[in-house]
């Protein structure tokens, strides 16, 4: 999750509900409201701890730090250098992600595919919206923290892009590297503050609409290969730290790329890695299914 959460276009949240923890991951974060106060008053720290799933929290959290910290800067560099075979990991990882996700619908109606066709559509409207110019001001700050929060934690929308999208990925990155703390600290109480609000309303869905959530967020995995597609042209970057990103692609055939770009297209590498991103799915799921027998 955490080296998935640094690339603009992949989701946290698609690798959770894919290692199958999504459910209990939105159950722990929904746990945390101000009635741990009094509960830590009368019944101690040890309370506290197995209402929120405590260990289950300290040991993702952890995952997700220490890959931040080690895994993203791999990530990232093969991005940059070997970008078509690791982008065609991501689209056999969620395609295979989206056949495993939707077998947990529990009655097959087809009123399930108003949802379904409603996420995809969701999902790629976003990916196909251009960076806007938008204010510094504190207030827009908080609310982009609340709103890329939300994505991060959906499947197939990043967080992110989110922020790139509403112009503020540049100026949240360069406010960490010259350490503005106050525009730094609103951001965190935005995230904080959407993270717990939104996730009670996805427990919520989850518990009232548990189909129609999961028809839901499987069409937003679905959307989201419109993003993770292998072969793109750059219309637009963004100047990151010295460093050209892209902002505006288009996405082209595997033949066009070679013809446009002069580059390869690594048609047989990148069909062997979806191959490899879809077998690691699918070995995730008979573990999952063997551990849950």
């Amino acid at each position: 999750m955490g080296a998935a959460d640094v690339i603009p276009g992949v989701s946290g949240g698609t690798i959770a509900f894919i290692s199958g923890i999504y459910e209990r991951l939105i159950s722990a974060l929904s746990a945390i409201d101000p009635s741990l106060i009094s509960l830590l008053r009368k019944e101690g720290f040890a309370a506290v701890w197995k209402k929120v799933d405590g260990f289950f929290l300290l040991v993702l959290l952890s995952g997700i730090a220490t890959s931040i910290l080690s895994l993203a800067k791999g990530v990232t560099y093969l991005l940059d250098h070997h970008p078509i075979p690791i982008w065609s990991f991501f689209f056999g990882l969620i395609i295979a992600s989206v056949l495993v996700v939707q077998r947990q619908i529990k009655v097959n109606q087809w009123m399930n595919l108003v949802p379904f066709a409603i996420g995809i559509a969701f999902a790629w409207w976003i990916t196909m919206l251009a960076p806007s110019q938008s204010t510094n001001s504190l207030w827009f700050i908080f609310f982009s923290g609340a709103i890329a929060i939300c994505a991060m934690i959906l499947p197939g929308i990043s967080g992110s892009f989110i922020l790139v999208i509403m112009g503020k990925y540049q100026y949240i990155l360069e406010s960490l590297h010259e350490l503005r703390y106050e525009v730094i600290f609103v951001f965190i109480a935005g995230c904080i503050i959407g993270l717990l609000s939104f996730v009670r309303l996805v427990k919520w869905l989850f518990a009232k609409y548990h189909d129609i959530s999961i028809a839901l967020l499987g069409g937003f995995m679905i959307g989201s290969l419109n993003k993770v597609w292998p072969w793109k042209i750059t219309m637009e970057s963004l100047q990151i730290d010295e460093k050209l990103i892209p902002s505006v692609q288009r996405n082209v055939s595997p033949f066009a790329y070679e013809s446009i770009t002069g580059l390869p297209s690594d048609l047989f590498l990148s069909l062997a890695s979806a191959g490899i991103g879809l077998f690691l799915i699918l070995v995730l799921e008979y573990v999952g299914n063997r551990r849950g027998a």
